[in-house]
């Protein structure tokens, strides 16, 4: 089950308070400017402590941006 729509237009970015992208075929939201990834646990439980956010590396970074506009996000 994808993370409700009313949930991700509220979710910010914990550590900047910005945006986040929000890919549901992957469980993951992704701040680009900070480059931190953020696992969304079964599919609707968003895990937004700065602690458990995961640093994406230049290529996944890439690649997530690239998806991102392909999807219209």
């Amino acid at each position: 089950m994808p993370l409700d729509a009313r949930l991700r237009d509220l979710l910010v970015c914990p550590i900047d308070r910005g945006p986040l992208l929000y890919f549901d075929d992957e469980d993951k939201l992704y701040n680009p400017r900070l480059r931190k990834l953020y696992r969304v646990h079964q599919g609707d439980i968003a895990v937004m402590l700065p602690e458990e956010a995961v640093d994406v590396d230049a290529q996944e970074h890439a690649r997530l941006c690239a998806k991102s506009t392909a999807d219209g996000l």
